[in-house]
């Protein structure tokens, strides 16, 4: 990745508190949007939000190797160059959130306060959960499409919102499509079962525990928070409170948006 390229972003509202949201893997920063409205407000001043493409999704620049290292330096790089004076309330989903956290410890100037949504400081095994979807976008062919109904008719996921969050990162190019997620690093990276990068929890070894507020949403319905990383959590973000969204699955966000946007709006001091 060219570390002097910024990360895509997207800007929502025009005053208040500066929020940063973070996606998950395969999501791209517009996913926050319908959050990032409401916390705007119907005037646009009651939050200043920046939805962030991480590196290797969306629109920002792709990776030669993956690492959480690589990507909280790029997150960092990018909000100091939209705003170096005021701290961000930064927000990070699944992979996002690791490397919220990641970037709150290295950086814990540029983070008033984290939100960490659904993800735990630890490792995840491998990338089994994903392995499945990696295999029906690399089956796609995407030389034979014709229109993204076509693609859509192809593409053989049964659950009708996971198709519709996997295909928003195909685009068309004149006649051709292509995959605008950096496919092939996730796919070799998945490949290495145990051996995943994504799957795992960086080294904080030496870092100092995160001194401000944490919210740490999860949702009742998914298994990626349990009780025991309760301890490694607070060993680095002491002052961290849990919030579980009943109803909720891994995608917090999407399952209960209004929750989302209040929670969020007591935590970040949001004006209505």
């Amino acid at each position: 990745m060219n570390a002097a390229a910024p990360l895509h972003t997207i800007s929502v509202g025009t005053a208040g508190p500066r929020i940063a949201f973070l996606h998950g893997l395969f999501g791209q920063g517009r996913n926050w949007s319908q959050i990032a409205k409401a916390l705007a407000g119907p005037a646009g001043t009651g939050a200043r939000s920046t939805l962030v493409d991480l590196p290797d999704h969306g629109r920002s620049p792709w990776s030669q190797e993956f690492s959480f290292e690589g990507y909280a330096a790029a997150v960092a790089d990018t909000l100091r160059g939209i705003d170096d004076s005021t701290p961000w309330v930064v927000v990070g989903h699944s992979l996002g959130g690791k490397t919220a956290m990641l970037l709150a410890l290295q950086h814990p100037e540029l983070v008033s306060r984290l939100v960490v949504v659904d993800i735990a400081p630890k490792s995840y095994g491998s990338l089994e959960r994903f392995s499945g979807y990696i295999d029906e976008m690399q089956r796609l062919p995407l030389g034979e499409l014709t229109n993204r109904a076509d693609a859509e008719a192809r593409f053989e996921e049964p659950n009708a919102g996971v198709k519709a969050f996997l295909l928003q990162n195909l685009r068309r190019d004149g006649d051709s499509w292509r995959w605008q997620a950096n496919l092939e690093l996730f796919a070799a990276d998945a490949a290495k079962g145990t051996g995943s990068v994504i799957a795992a929890w960086p080294d904080t070894t030496g870092l100092e525990p995160f001194p401000r507020k944490v919210l740490w949403v999860a949702g009742s319905e998914s298994s990626y928070i349990t009780d025991e990383d309760l301890t490694p959590m607070r060993a680095l973000f002491p002052k961290v409170r849990q919030l579980t969204v009943r109803g909720a699955t891994h995608w917090v966000h999407t399952d209960a948006p209004d929750v989302m946007v209040e929670a969020l709006r007591r935590f970040a001091h949001v004006d209505r």
